[in-house]
């Protein structure tokens, strides 16, 4: 079974159990090579509450490393979050490991104040 088969499978899995609401969202994280996506959703309207990346400008600028990057976009959307007045939500890991990159955005947005 392929990689990405097998990481989809997973993700179904997640998603069987994790629902955001738009008291509670989903804090979905993606990661590719080089960059890394979150998002907070609520899924029983199927909108995109807030969205930060390590594309954004102002952590695209930094020279620093990607696991650094990634902790810095957890406390962007964080940020961003507390702003809308959301300060609980679920964690949904998208089918990778809780550790490294995906585990920093989970620090950097609890450190910014977001609970899950």
């Amino acid at each position: 079974m392929g990689k990405l088969i097998q990481r989809q499978k997973i993700r179904y899995r997640i998603r069987k159990k994790v629902a955001g609401t738009a008291v509670k969202p989903r804090l979905a994280v993606y990661r590719s090579n080089a960059e890394i996506y979150a998002q907070l959703i609520d899924d029983n309207s199927g909108v995109t509450l807030v969205a930060a990346s390590s594309r954004d400008k102002d952590i695209a600028a930094q020279k620093v490393t990607k696991i650094e990057k990634s902790k810095m976009v957890g406390a962007s959307i964080a940020q961003k979050a507390i702003a809308l007045g959301v300060t609980i939500c679920v964690f949904d890991r998208g089918g990778n490991l809780y550790h490294g990159r995906v585990k920093s955005v989970a620090d950097g947005a609890r450190e910014g104040g977001l609970q899950f």
